[in-house]
């Protein structure tokens, strides 16, 4: 193949990222965009940089070292990257790559002035921009000085922040190249950037543009204030002058100058209302080409735009699909699961599949459209009402949709309104059996599709499947279910409200439901503490676990005395609850019998800080408390004008309460438990795919829909392409963070407390379990690394019920996400611990072992001195 080391703009597109990098090949794109101007200049390929490279082979070795070292040890990079660009910025371009420079120069016309810019191989993507990574020199001239700032641009792909931003996205650094885009200077009287969609808010119908006097460096530096424009639909909605001082402009004799604007000029438009409108026209073709969002960097000369760079914003939380063209306001289903982090494809189209309403996947999470509740004001007000008691930042987020009034159309009510969105169903005895012919119910079902799945593989299993989730439906739609959940949760509501009106006491249902019967996820935090029991007594396994780093560590207990113990007991737990995992409602995610490791930590924190014998000591003192609360309440109660009465029905709440609210955990277990199921036949299905060489790894079906793994399979022909995009997508999501709800037009809305009852500086959150609780803050985003002490409060973002083996040892509770129902707020009451939830940026705005008070009744943090 022959080497070119030099190509046109005009000979480059977007398909040549390789050759030409981001930069290059957007700049490429747009010059052969109708009436889109862009200055003229070529391109040195990656060919001349493999070339550079080449001539010093210890740079290989390096690159070696710096791919394996961890992001996080700076001194290191710092040294190793400092050594590249030292050897690269020291090699004599050969003669064959400096005379393919000096040609194109030529052509161009040596004696102009130029821009030299880094232009990467992993650079302005759709899943990263590496905005800002490499190095620009503006106003470079002479055919000398522009081959030493090419080698300067080599170089600085090797700059201590690019190489750490590239670590920290996943991207090895002996797989990025380097092109150099030689481009003739503009000398603009206005530059600046435009963003066809909001960066802010995420809307994509509001454009916004800053302009500042001079070149665009002075803006995208940060030197100076900018005039700031936000277009929708061709007009300019806002628009702030600033005050601009300063103002950055090339000098004759090469390099770029700060001036100082005159003071007549500082409060005058950079641009006029008519220009700004043409500049939004063009960044909207633009947009349209790319199929995607752009940040633009423009320049205006003589009136005439000219535009520098184009790259995608990857900031934005990506839209749901409809294609309709209607609006739609989209409600996030993570933060109703506690599980805001993004999912596999594979995970979604599971959930997709087996959920009880139809969901629209969007940046690896899943929203349901709420827009047809919203538009009829019978089921408005019930949906409202439901979202609200759970997560009133979600109903706040929906209210600041609606006020603005034609966004969301009103449609008549069809017939009678019925009972309200996510409202009672017919109520049903207080009865115990109820609860447990729901659990024989669901855990036959279970049975029976851990014995039919056994013999069924191929398009044979997919068929079973399609079935099986008929049935994980039917099960967890069971009416009866319904009533037992719904009956629970509604006498928790009952209870507060009235006791609050009859006793001015708030969120009393928190102590009566202490200990409450038959919750699995509270029972599965305490057994953890059984099993700390039988490990105790034998010093030599405690000592095993404590450097336990291998999955396969439970084969090795039974070689220690008091092992085969310890063994039993852990497997025995994971037999009940292995199928847990946090992120359990994405079937991908490796759950706890596939990496018992996870549980080792906690089982280590309760050999160390509980006694033997109490898992039946804690809950018996939660009984005994509700017992004791359940007597006050009444007896308080009878004291009042119609006592009796009140006592009663107050009487008949808790005994409701009791016997119900437990259950809540209950069909998340059985969902889990089929889940498992279903991925274990799913991954033997994919061992053989690998054994045929379908398939690079097991894991790459969790890239694929269940559609499409169900034609691989039937099949036996795999999208390697497919793959990899999904793998690189999946990465860019976990940077992003979903919107509680969501418009088509892009726009993220988070919702707000509207409160002036907390102290100033509060966190403010959801009072979801009482009372207070102070003590350190231990911020915790992974299980796993919880290194957890008595009287510390757990701060993470959010908690599903694999968390629950954390929370016997903890004083208190803040989660970023999280409502009044949800399966940290229940387990929380039942273990009484004061918590308070949906407290956003709680875990950026509290730091580690920092002093907190938390109020669990009234919703809000307090930061100790």
């Amino acid at each position: 193949m022959i080497e070119q080391y030099v190509l046109g703009l005009q000979e480059v597109d977007e398909s040549q990222v390789a050759i030409v990098g981001g930069k290059g090949a957007h700049l490429g794109a747009l010059s052969r965009i109708e009436g889109i101007r862009v200055p003229a200049g070529f391109c040195v390929t990656t060919d001349a940089f493999r070339r550079i490279m080449a001539e010093r082979p210890s740079i290989d070795d390096r690159l070696d070292q710096l791919s394996r070292l961890n992001p996080g040890d700076r001194e290191a990079i710092r040294t190793l990257s400092a050594e590249i660009r030292r050897t690269i910025e020291g090699i004599v371009l050969p003669d064959d790559v400096a005379a393919a420079i000096t040609r194109a120069l030529t052509q161009l016309g040596e004696r102009t002035a130029y821009a030299v810019r880094s232009s990467a191989t992993a650079e302005d993507l759709p899943t990263a921009s590496f905005a800002g990574q490499q190095d620009t020199y503006l106003n470079v001239m002479g055919s000398a000085a522009i081959l030493q700032h090419v080698s300067r641009c080599w170089a600085s792909l090797f700059t201590e922040r690019a190489v750490t931003y590239r670590q920290r996205n996943g991207i090895d650094p002996r797989s990025v190249h380097m092109a150099v885009v030689v481009q003739q200077m503009v000398f603009p009287q206005v530059a600046g950037v435009l963003f066809t969609a909001d960066p802010v808010t995420g809307n994509r119908k509001v454009a916004t543009a800053e302009a500042s006097f001079g070149l665009g460096e002075a803006l995208v530096s940060g030197l100076v204030n900018a005039d700031a424009y936000k277009v929708r639909d061709g007009e300019i909605i806002d628009k702030a002058i600033a005050t601009k001082r300063l103002a950055i402009h090339a000098l004759p004799t090469g390099g770029t100058q700060e001036q100082a604007i005159s003071s007549e000029q500082q409060e005058q438009p950079a641009l006029t209302d008519a220009q700004v409108v043409r500049l939004v026209q063009l960044g909207r073709r633009i947009e349209a080409h790319f199929d995607h969002p752009q940040d633009i960097e423009w320049c205006l000369v003589d009136d005439d735009f000219q535009l520098v760079q184009s790259r995608p914003i990857t900031t934005l939380f990506p839209v749901p699909e409809t294609g309709d063209g209607e609006n739609h306001v989209y409600v996030s289903v993570g933060h109703q699961q506690m599980m805001t982090d993004p999912m596999k494809p594979l995970g979604l189209s599971m959930w997709q599949l087996t959920a009880m309403a139809p969901m629209h996947g969007a940046g690896g999470r899943l929203f349901v459209d709420a827009t047809r509740a919203l538009a009829s004001p019978a089921s408005r007000a019930g949906l409202l009402e439901a979202v609200g008691r759970g997560d009133p930042l979600i109903r706040d987020a929906l209210e600041t949709v609606l006020d603005r009034g034609d966004f969301v159309p009103t449609l008549p009510d069809q017939g009678p309104a019925g009972p309200p969105a996510g409202g009672s169903p017919a109520p049903i005895e207080t009865d115990p059996a109820i609860v447990t012919e729901l659990i024989e119910r669901s855990q036959a079902s279970i049975a029976a599709l851990r014995r039919d799945i056994r013999t069924k593989t191929g398009p044979a299993l997919f068929d079973f499947l399609l079935e099986a989730f008929q049935e994980h439906k039917r099960v967890l739609g069971d009416p009866l279910s319904m009533q037992a959940i719904m009956a629970g949760m509604e006498s928790t509501w009952w209870l507060n409200d009235q006791l609050q009106e009859w006793l001015g006491e708030k969120n009393a249902a928190d102590t009566l439901t202490l200990s409450a019967p038959g919750n699995v996820t509270s029972e599965m935090g305490l057994e953890l503490l059984d099993v700390a029991d039988v490990i105790r007594p034998y010093p030599e396994v405690v000592a095993f676990l404590q450097e336990v780093e291998d999955e396969g560590f439970l084969d090795e207990l039974a070689k220690l005395p008091g092992g085969q113990e310890a063994r039993d007991a852990i497997e025995a737990y994971l037999d009940r609850y292995g199928m847990r995992c946090a992120g359990e409602i994405d079937i991908t995610r490796p759950r706890w019998s596939e990496r018992p490791t996870t549980l080792v930590p906690v089982i280590l924190d309760n050999i160390r800080h509980f006694e033997p014998g109490a898992r039946k000591r804690r809950f018996e003192q939660g009984r005994q408390e509700a017992q004791k609360k359940e007597q006050d309440v009444l007896e308080h109660l009878r004291a009042l004008p119609d006592g009796e009465r009140k006592a009663e029905e107050t009487k008949r709440m808790i005994d409701r309460v009791r016997t119900f609210i437990g259950y809540r955990e209950y069909p998340k277990y059985a969902i889990v438990s089929r889940y498992y199921v279903y991925k274990q036949s799913l991954l033997e299905e994919a061992e053989r795919l690998v054994q045929a060489n379908v398939l690079r790894e097991k894991e790459d079906i969790f890239y694929l829909t269940f559609q499409e793994l169900h034609d691989v399979v039937r099949t036996n022909q795999a999208d390697d392409q497919l793959i990899h995009r999904r793998r690189d997508a999946f990465r860019s999501y976990q940077a992003l963070t979903p919107p509680r709800v969501l418009t088509s037009e892009g726009e993220g809305i988070t919702g707000a407390y509207r409160r002036d009852d907390v102290p100033t500086g509060a966190l403010v959150g959801l009072p979801v379990s009482g009372g207070i609780a102070e003590g350190r803050a231990r911020v915790i985003l992974d299980m796993a690394e919880a290194d957890l002490e008595p009287g510390d409060i757990l701060v993470t973002a959010h908690t599903d019920p694999s968390w629950s083996p954390l929370f016997v040892g903890i004083e208190g509770l803040v989660t970023e996400v999280g409502g009044l129902m949800t399966h940290g707020a229940v387990v929380a009451r039942e273990y009484g611990l004061p918590a308070v939830v949906g407290v956003e940026h709680a875990t950026k705005l509290l730091r580690d072992g920092q002093r907190i008070r938390v109020h669990g009744t009234d919703g809000y943090i307090e930061i100790l001195p």
